[in-house]
Parts: C-alpha cells; sequence; structure tokens
C-alpha cells in the first residue's frame, strides 16, 4: 500500500512543530520537511536531531526554492547534515548553478520537475540535462508541475517514462495559473489517474496542497490523492 503524506510547508509553513503535530495526530506516515525559504534552512536543519520523526515510515526534505549563487556553497554544505541523517533532499532545478557542488549528495538528490514558471526542468528534454551531469541524482515527480505545463499529460508520461527508473518521490497537488498549490480538485484527480500505473506503488507521495488557512483539511486531502493515484484507466484531459 503506498505511503501518503504531506509538506509541513502546506500545513503551516515555517511551523514545522505544529505541522508535525497535526500530522502525527491524524496518523499520518509520510512528512517532507519544508525549508522552501532560504531563511528558514538553517533553523530547520538545526532542529532535526532533536525531531520526533519514529512515527514516520517517510521523511524528506525540501531544500530552498531560491538562494544567491554566492550562498550556493554554503546551502549544500548545510544540507548534507540532512544527508548525514539519512534524509534525502528535494531541489528545483533552477536553484541549481554549479552542478559540481550537488554532487557529493549523490542519490540523496531528488531533482524536482517545475512549473511553467521556471526557465529549466519543466519537460523531459530539459530534466535530462541536469540527470545527465548528476547521474546518481533521482526524480521527485511533482504531478501538479506536470498538468500545468502540459494538461494533456503527455508530458507527465514522458517524464515518467523516461526516468521512471530514478522516481523517488510524488508531489500531488493541484496547480492554479499563478502557481500556487490549491486543494486536489475532480479534474485534477482524473488527470492525475491517466498516469497512476506509471507510479510504483512502494514510492511514497507527497501533498503539497495548501491547507494552512482552512482551504481543505487533512483526512480530505489523503483520502483525494488515494483516488488520483489509483491505477485507472481513464481519458487523458485537455485543457480546461
Amino acid at each position: 500500500m503506498r505511503v501518503i503524506g504531506f509538506s509541513t510547508g502546506a500545513i503551516a509553513k515555517a511551523d514545522y512543530g505544529k505541522a508535525l503535530a497535526d500530522l502525527r495526530r491524524h496518523n499520518v506516515r509520510a512528512v517532507e520537511l519544508s525549508a522552501l525559504r532560504y531563511s528558514e534552512l538553517y533553523p530547520l536543519v538545526q532542529a532535526l536531531p532533536r525531531m520526533e520523526l519514529a512515527h514516520f515510515e517517510v521523511v524528506t526534505f525540501h531544500a530552498p526554492s531560491h538562494f544567491d549563487s554566492d550562498q550556493e556553497r554554503s546551502v549544500v554544505e548545510m544540507l548534507q547534515k540532512v544527508v548525514d541523517l539519512k534524509i534525502p533532499i528535494v531541489i528545483h532545478p533552477d536553484a541549481i548553478r554549479s552542478l559540481e557542488c550537488w554532487t557529493p549528495l549523490r542519490d540523496w538528490l531528488l531533482i524536482e520537475n517545475m512549473d511553467k514558471r521556471k526557465p529549466v526542468g519543466r519537460t523531459a528534454d530539459e530534466l535530462n540535462e541536469f540527470f545527465r551531469k548528476l547521474p546518481e541524482a533521482r526524480l521527485c515527480f511533482d504531478v501538479g508541475h506536470a498538468r500545468q505545463v502540459d494538461p494533456t499529460m503527455a508530458e507527465a508520461r514522458r517524464i515518467l517514462e523516461r526516468f521512471g527508473e530514478r522516481l523517488a518521490e510524488v508531489h500531488l497537488s493541484e496547480v492554479n495559473s499563478s502557481s500556487k498549490h490549491d486543494p486536489l480538485s475532480a479534474y485534477a484527480i482524473e488527470a492525475f489517474q491517466s498516469v497512476a500505473s506509471l507510479i510504483p506503488e512502494h514510492v511514497p507521495a507527497i501533498l503539497e496542497t495548501l491547507i494552512d488557512r482552512g482551504q481543505s483539511d487533512i483526512p480530505t486531502e489523503l483520502a483525494r490523492a488515494s483516488e488520483a493515484l489509483q491505477n485507472k484507466i481513464v481519458p487523458v484531459l485537455a485543457s480546461i
């Protein structure tokens, strides 16, 4: 049975303590610790050894999505502390400037496909450039990003067929036209089902659906995610 969890940032942004408590209360077994903003990185890494994470079967860590080029080496050094705890790191490819900096993270590094705002990492061909230069890196497949880039889900299928052996984690959310992560809609669920057969059951899924202001709740989004990842033969949705 697939393990489905949540990003702490979707539940309480920088308040990872509250997010972890909420997830434990709902017996959620997977979590992605979010340091999406550079200012969140140091406090979160420093807190890691004291966190109560034994409850979770799957723990991953999302690196900052933006930082200055002169901060890149120090970011990687900080993330090495996360890897030392055997926690995989999700990174946005457009945040990578010096590929050599990231090589030491080896297969603990998960490169995420991007939304349409980003200049790189949106398609299978663009991702291939990163995997060619970081051959041990794995894939974090964001289904919502892929659907936003190509609502027919053809590009999503290309990414999964080309890099399926690298697939280590899935991100789920409804990515709107402003590239914000909304709760899952029926349209997104049906579209996601069209590629679910390409996502093995052992690959964990992390919800990034924002519920920090009551947009939805943990049980509802978990149920929607489970439905979205059912292996069904469904028609691929055109753009709506």
